[in-house]
């Protein structure tokens, strides 16, 4: 009841009424605890006496609205209203709706509360604080300046950013308490760290306090993971917490079994999607709460409140799963590099291959090279044999069965050993086209962009739309262009009917093997999806390379060579039998560097071409896209660094009927364009800033809607760091 009724108890109502009655409403009136709980509108209600202001953040994910919004702090809510907790409050109201000097009105909503505060910089009345959802502090300072450097990095909205960074309430996981700290555990052995050149002492730093900063491009074989859990012991010896970041879930359990092995329980969490609701969002409170100071995850985790950070590690930063589905976008790697700066703590970016942007870390000087020696290199890594075309054309097998009879030996000698595995490309793999003699990438003359054949066979550029009618190869003067595709699955038919009596088993995209037994058996898998087999793969082929190599995509060979070398990485040693045999040009880079297993050399060179023709990592790239109107205006409208260069608009190629819509891809029916937006070196964070505040200002006036809404603010999508500009 508010304060207004209770004074109106006495009016007409009352009239007429027994003095005993009206002496018995007098008597409650005062009796009665003014005000009580109306998370409606706090109507009457006393203001805390200090810090009367709270700065909370709206959960509207639109540009226009992201900034703080001051509330009244009602009396009643004044202890659970902390900074960092959940909150509602009324959103939306105009001007006009003001009682009793307090504003009404308006839609209920989520919110951040940011800070307390004792005088607003607003002028006009405030709207008071609906509710204090939980007094859970979920949201620290730490966390907060993250997920705002995130925001202005890709160009998006904090509220955003917070949505990835914050779990969902659980109230059942709330109520529970979290388990007491352990006490540290003592430093670990180096343990297979001795392998490599450096890695003895970058444990040591780790144990002693230290910020060590390395690329570490791990050996071949099931050890990353026991290696990762001896870091990660490491740091907690020294009082500190640990991050580990992995691709998917089956790298997650393979790094938790090793902390459990390295720690025991009740040291580390594990946020994975998989675990459910309630479990991830209890694992995430012990995390905040600082029961536990060790925690792995898929790229959710990249935003793990752990407390008092002393490691963070990344590994396979290459695989496309460590990009965020949702706006903004951001990619664990980019996350943790902001996070590490941000928290001076050491860092750990592994993986077997090695990314140009790992080669870009080492030449800065940012971090240090955590490699093994050759000798060492060759004593763990598998025979690497290749089949080129000349190969194929002169083999009578590979003619009739489209397999080469290297690799039939390859297959038949493996099998007696142990399981073989077959990789096959999945579909969707599209080749760009590429000189016909030597296989160089056709690129634009104007901005090196791929090319790409149009209806009628004409060239076009993939980035800024130009018709190319002149092509040559600047490699070899060759004026011929190809675009090659082998048929995978049945070249793995031809594989299983070749071999009867040995079971095939098959791993992809439907079902996802983790591991396989050590007997006898053909595993055909796509990539990515490889399981681990007991003791290793006594054999490996790696099909069609045409098919990976030949990708519309800047990193089709960094990728590809990511991909042939973790599925090599499950071989046996050279010198315990493991044959690898790859299906390519043996005179292509990727190829040549998988035959030396020397990723490292393959992404230093690549950065050096990168940086001669300014392509990403080196300069910085932004895919604005939308309808042909809308692009216009938004370009016509944005205040572009001056040394930005516009590429583009072309055509978004549309999306086949029948198949689930993309992230980002155009709503059905509509025909998009795409503009790409590049800058050189430092001028990114100039360039996302003026994306967003055109993207603010466009929003401001077309009134767009919500997160979740269909309005007019998703006809222009920005994209900073597009993974697949061409």
């Amino acid at each position: 009841m508010s304060s207004e009724n209770g004074q109106g108890g006495g009016g007409a109502a009352g009239e007429g009424a027994p003095p005993e009655q009206l002496a018995l409403i007098r008597e409650s009136v005062r009796q009665a605890k003014a005000p009580r709980a109306k998370p409606r509108t706090w109507r009457g209600a006393a203001l805390a006496e200090e810090l009367p202001v709270a700065r909370v953040l709206v959960d509207k994910g639109v540009l226009h609205l992201d900034r703080y919004f001051d509330y009244a702090v009602p009396a009643e809510l004044d202890a659970d209203a902390q900074p960092g907790v959940r909150v509602r409050v009324r959103f939306g109201a105009g001007r006009g709706r003001v009682r009793e000097g307090r504003r009404e009105g308006g839609g209920l909503i989520d919110g951040f509360l940011i800070e307390r505060r004792a005088a607003s910089d607003y002028s006009g009345p405030l709207a008071a604080l609906a509710q204090v959802v939980s007094p859970e502090r979920v949201l620290s300072q730490e966390l907060l300046g993250l997920a705002r450097a995130v925001a202005d990095r890709y160009a998006g909205s904090l509220a955003d950013v917070l949505q990835l960074a914050v779990p969902p309430r659980n109230a059942r996981a709330e109520q529970r308490p979290s388990p007491a700290p352990l006490p540290p555990p003592g430093p670990p052995a180096p343990g297979s760290w001795d392998r490599y050149e450096r890695g003895g002492a970058f444990l040591e730093s780790l144990a002693s306090g230290g910020a060590p900063r390395a690329v570490w491009n791990a050996l071949p074989g099931p050890e990353w993971s026991e290696e990762l859990a001896r870091a990660v012991a490491a740091t907690l010896a020294s009082g500190r917490g640990a991050l580990v970041v992995v691709p998917d879930g089956r790298a997650a359990a393979r790094v938790d079994a090793a902390l459990t092995a390295a720690l025991g329980e009740g040291r580390h969490a594990l946020l994975t999607a998989d675990a459910g609701p309630e479990k991830r969002y209890r694992e995430w409170l012990a995390v905040r709460r600082g029961s536990v100071r060790a925690v792995v995850g898929t790229r959710a985790a990249m935003f793990a409140p752990v407390r008092d950070l002393g490691l963070l590690a990344l590994w396979d930063d290459g695989d496309d799963t460590h990009s965020e589905l949702h706006a903004p976008q951001p990619h664990a790697r980019e996350v943790l590099l902001l996070r590490a700066a941000q928290d001076r703590c050491g860092f750990l970016m592994g993986g077997w291959s090695c990314t140009v942007e790992g080669a870009q870390l080492v030449e800065s000087g940012w971090a240090r090279p955590l490699v093994a020696s050759r000798e060492q290199v060759r004593r763990t890594a598998p025979l690497v044999r290749t089949v080129g075309d000349q190969d194929l054309a002169r083999d009578e097998a590979a003619r009739a069965a489209r397999l080469p009879t290297l690799a039939w030996q390859a297959v038949r000698e493996g099998l007696k050993k142990g399981p073989v595995l077959v990789q096959v490309p999945r579909r969707g793999y599209v080749p760009r086209m590429a000189c016909a003699q030597c296989r160089a990438a056709a690129r634009c003359r104007h901005c090196c962009g791929p090319l790409e054949a149009r209806d009628g066979g004409a060239l076009w550029c993939g980035w800024c739309g130009r018709e190319e009618g002149a092509w040559h190869c600047p490699e070899c003067g060759s004026f011929r262009l190809r675009a090659q595709v082998v048929g995978a699955r049945r070249t793995a038919e031809e594989l299983g009917r070749a071999f009867p009596a040995v079971p095939v088993r098959t791993s992809g995209r439907e079902h996802v093997l983790d591991t396989v037994p050590g007997s006898p058996a053909l595993v055909v898998s796509t990539p990515g999806a490889e399981p681990v087999a007991e003791g290793g793969y006594a054999a490996a082929l790696l099909l069609d390379g045409w098919a990976m190599l030949g990708r519309p995509d800047l990193r089709a060979g960094e990728d590809a060579l990511r991909r042939w070398v973790a599925a090599a990485a499950l071989v046996r040693p050279q010198g315990d039998g493991g044959t690898v045999v790859v299906v390519a040009e043996p005179t292509l880079r990727p190829v040549q560097a998988l035959v030396r297993w020397d990723p490292v050399g393959h992404a230093v060179r690549e950065l050096s071409e990168r940086a001669e023709l300014g392509f990403p990592p080196v300069s910085r790239m932004a895919a604005v896209s939308g309808t042909a109107e809308a692009l216009t205006a938004f370009l016509a409208a944005v205040d572009l660094p001056g040394e930005a260069e516009l590429l583009g608009p072309v055509p978004v190629p549309a999306e086949p009927p029948g198949r689930p819509r993309r992230p980002g891809a155009p709503p059905p029916g509509e025909q998009w364009e795409r503009a790409l937006i590049r800058v050189p070196p430092g001028s990114g964070a100039a360039l996302a800033a003026a994306l967003k505040a055109a993207q603010a200002a466009r929003m401001a006036r077309t009134g767009g809607a919500g997160r979740s809404g269909r309005g007019a603010e998703e006809a222009v999508r920005v994209r900073i760091d597009p993974p697949d500009i061409g």
